[in-house]
């Protein structure tokens, strides 16, 4: 099922260099869709080192159990990634459909079935035949290029109206290094760990717990501040890859992730999963606008995390900004319910540099009308101070709209 392109799509979007030790390539395995390359592979150098989060949900994907029992390796070969089916509440046919792909990956690119990664996303509960992935796979390891990453984002894509791709160069120590990342995903967001899909590379050479760090902690104020719809999914898995191609430049191999040679390196990561991250909530279906929440104030971090998710949660303050109406009430509403440390009487709220509400009050300033032309722009900012503490987070959402509606009412048509 087509999708019109989001409004909210962002102006540009980059293309990726390669990665020194990346080759990947796509096909069209007929898994759902028909007309369209639903299968990626990427191939990676030896020595490249892998990291990983994956959803918390109690009902998770075979892809993601494999991948789980495979992180602790801290090595990779091989990724394949299909669309359309995410192979999830399928039992042992799950199981064995996972145990097959990764072995005709591993016979294709040549490796250990323990170095082959695997991800799906798409609907829940029918079985993956694996049948085209031995059909389509040897053919993808020969074909693999290293400038591939354009069809490795449209290739990932399920309800997506636009592939999600970012890119830095850094300096680690005096010599240059790529990231690369691509993500997919515009609904069943509300990530227990990371996005839907999203798959991340470098030339770096940075040792596996290191990365593992790196990522779990980047993770938290990127694809752990996105919400579309409140709902996590079975499948949710974020890998980064580092084939360490750099040290033949003369990058030093880095084994702590408090090394101080890694400084820009964590910041350049942090935006391109950052970027990566805010373009999933651009995408949400049916998105009209796109909304930042920011909440200061609070008794900690922990605290005003969990009252934003509680406001870019809400269906109520998301259907209000889908109308263009400054509701602030239902922003009161949000903090009260989120189980946090909240004083009514002590409570600020803004819309954009609009201040709407003030000591536990509508604002004596209010304006109705230049508030309304500002809800009328695509970006919101919705800015709340408990004034208690100075704990602050920020999150990213969208609204909530009859497009939301109509995409999930027949996805599986």
């Amino acid at each position: 099922m087509a999708h019109e392109v989001s409004p909210l799509k962002p102006a540009e979007i980059p293309s990726l260099p390669p990665v020194d030790g990346v080759r990947m390539a796509v096909a069209e395995a007929g898994i759902k869709y028909k007309g369209r390359k639903d299968v990626l592979l990427m191939v990676f150098d030896p020595g490249t080192t892998v990291a990983g989060v994956l959803t918390r949900s109690k009902c998770p994907s075979a892809p993601v159990e494999w991948c789980r029992d495979k992180l602790s390796g801290g090595e990779a070969r091989a990724l394949v990634v299909n669309s359309g089916n995410a192979n999830a509440f399928t039992g042992m046919k799950g199981r064995d459909a996972v145990a097959t792909t990764a072995r005709v990956a591993a016979e294709a690119v040549g490796c250990e079935v323990a170095e082959v990664f695997l991800a799906s996303t798409g609907v829940i509960g029918e079985p993956l035949d694996p049948a085209p992935f031995e059909t389509v796979l040897g053919g993808l390891a020969k074909q693999a290029k290293p400038d591939g990453f354009a069809d490795a984002a449209s290739a990932i894509m399920t309800t997506d109206t636009f592939p999600k791709r970012a890119t830095a160069k850094v300096d680690i120590d005096g010599t240059e290094v790529t990231i690369c990342g691509i993500a997919k995903g515009a609904g069943m967001i509300a990530p227990d760990m990371a996005t839907m899909l999203g798959f991340i590379v470098t030339d770096a050479p940075i040792a596996a717990p290191a990365l593992h760090k790196l990522l779990k902690r980047l993770t938290r104020d990127s694809f752990n501040a996105i919400t579309v719809d409140g709902d996590t999914s079975t499948s949710d898995t974020v890998l980064l890859f580092a084939t360490g191609k750099a040290a033949e430049r003369g990058a030093p191999l880095i084994d702590d992730a408090k090394d101080k040679r890694l400084k820009a390196f964590r910041r350049a990561l942090g935006t391109v999963m950052g970027e990566l991250a805010r373009m999933v909530a651009r995408d949400g279906e049916g998105a009209t606008k796109f909304v930042t929440v920011e909440v200061g104030g609070a008794k900690s971090k922990k605290s005003a995390k969990r009252i934003a998710m509680a406001i870019a949660n809400s269906p109520l303050v998301k259907t209000a900004v889908a109308g263009e109406d400054a509701n602030w009430g239902r922003v009161v509403m949000a903090v009260g319910k989120a189980g946090e440390p909240a004083e009514r009487d002590r409570l600020a709220i803004w819309f954009g540099d609009i201040r709407v509400a003030v000591d536990g009050e509508r604002d004596p300033e209010y304006s109705e009308k230049t508030v309304s032309a500002y809800m009328k722009t695509p970006e919101i900012v919705i800015r709340v101070d408990l004034g208690i503490g100075d704990g602050k987070a920020r999150v990213w959402t969208c609204d909530l709209t009859h497009g939301y509606i109509a995409v999930n009412a027949d996805y599986r048509s």
